[in-house]
């Protein structure tokens, strides 16, 4: 299936990464986490901010080693679209900030999954069914 022929896009945040990488956690929300991921029908962005913060919660769970680090960047960016931050993003995340009251980084994932044209934002954090565009905040453990 290419690119195209997905039904959907999707920005997974680093919570949900983290359910589906360390298993101990919940295993309902686990399994929930994994089956979003492997969503065959969709495809996955992923933006430098949610891989910084799954590197740094891996190091600090599970022990990751700098090697491991490595292999998990170097397999997001082979395997999913990888939003880097810019201006465009920055400045949107500012406006989200001041018309919505969201955090400085909830505010900058946002920005980037409309930056990308995700429909849908895969969070636990954030506000469930809350839209701008045609981006939706879901919660997919709710």
């Amino acid at each position: 299936m290419t690119e195209l022929e997905k039904n959907r896009t999707l920005l997974v945040d680093s919570n949900i990464w983290l359910y589906a990488f360390i298993e101990g956690q919940d295993l309902r929300k686990s399994g929930i986490a994994k089956s979003v991921i492997q969503d065959n029908n969709s495809a996955i962005i992923v933006s430098t901010q949610i891989i910084n913060e799954i590197s740094v919660n891996l190091i600090r769970k599970t022990s990751f080693s700098e090697d491991e680090i490595q292999q998990l960047v170097v397999s997001f960016y082979g395997k999913y679209d990888v939003v880097e931050i810019n201006k465009q993003i920055l400045l949107k995340a500012s406006e989200i900030r001041n018309h919505h009251k969201f955090s400085f980084w909830d505010s900058i994932i946002f920005a980037s999954a409309l930056y990308a044209n995700a429909e849908i934002l895969y969070s636990e954090d954030m506000h469930d069914g809350f839209a701008i565009d045609n981006t939706t905040i879901t919660n997919p453990f709710g």
